[in-house]
C-alpha cells in the first residue's frame, strides 16, 4: 500500500503536493477554500509618536472586528543570511590561518549590513478565506474590504497572480530574487514548436 502512496505522490505536480488547486488573477484556491491576499505595506512605527502607534493600533483592530474571515500573515520579502552568517562564523571557528579568518570576518559583517539594511523588508498580508460565495457577489465584497482598510488609513491593494506566485516562491523557497513565477513547473523548458 506505501508503494502504491509513493509511485501516486511522485506523479503529483508541486501544486497539488503543497495543497493548491488553482491561481487565479486575484485568489488562490485550495481543497479548504479560496485565499484572497491584500498586501500591506509596513508603517515604520519606529519613527512615530506614542499616540500615532495607538492610534494604528486602533485602525487595526477596527479593520480586524469588521471582517469575521480575516487572516493575517508576514512574511519576509527579502533574503534571509542566517544560515550564510552561520556557516561564515563555523568556517572561522576552524580556520587557522588568520589572513583567512580576516576575510571571513569581514564577509560576516558585509552581510550584517545588508541584513540591516533590508530590515524592514516584511510584507503583511491580510488573508480573506471565501467559501461557497456567489461569484457575483466576490468582487464587490472584496472592494468593501479594500476601501475598508484604506478608510483606516492602511497603504494596500488586492495581490494579484504574479503577487501570489511570489509570495509562494519567498514562502517555499526563500527565493526573492526570481523575476517570473512558472505557472506549471518545468514551464521555462518547454520550447514551442519542438516536439
Amino acid at each position: 500500500m506505501s508503494k502504491k502512496k509513493q509511485k501516486e505522490q511522485q506523479k503529483q505536480s508541486t501544486r497539488e503536493l503543497i495543497g493548491i488547486d488553482e491561481i487565479t488573477d486575484y485568489s488562490l484556491k485550495t481543497p479548504y477554500g479560496e485565499l484572497v491576499y491584500f498586501i500591506i505595506h509596513p508603517t515604520n512605527i519606529s519613527v512615530l509618536s506614542n499616540a500615532s502607534v495607538s492610534s494604528r493600533i486602533y485602525a487595526l483592530m477596527t479593520v480586524l472586528k469588521g471582517i469575521a474571515e480575516i487572516e493575517i500573515l508576514c512574511i519576509n520579502s527579502k533574503e534571509n543570511f542566517d544560515e550564510n552568517k552561520q556557516y561564515l562564523k563555523n568556517r572561522m571557528e576552524e580556520e587557522s590561518n588568520p589572513v583567512i579568518r580576516k576575510l571571513l570576518k569581514q564577509d560576516s559583517t558585509n552581510l550584517d549590513r545588508m541584513q540591516v539594511q533590508m530590515a524592514t523588508a516584511r510584507e503583511f498580508l491580510i488573508i480573506i478565506r471565501l467559501k461557497n460565495e456567489k461569484e457575483s457577489d466576490v468582487l464587490p465584497y472584496l472592494s468593501r474590504i479594500e476601501k475598508s482598510l484604506k478608510d483606516q488609513g492602511f497603504t494596500a491593494r488586492r495581490a494579484g497572480n504574479a503577487d501570489i506566485k511570489r509570495m509562494l516562491g519567498v514562502y517555499y523557497e526563500q527565493n526573492v530574487t526570481t523575476e517570473r513565477y512558472e505557472d506549471y513547473d518545468g514551464e521555462r523548458w518547454i520550447v514551442l514548436g519542438d516536439v
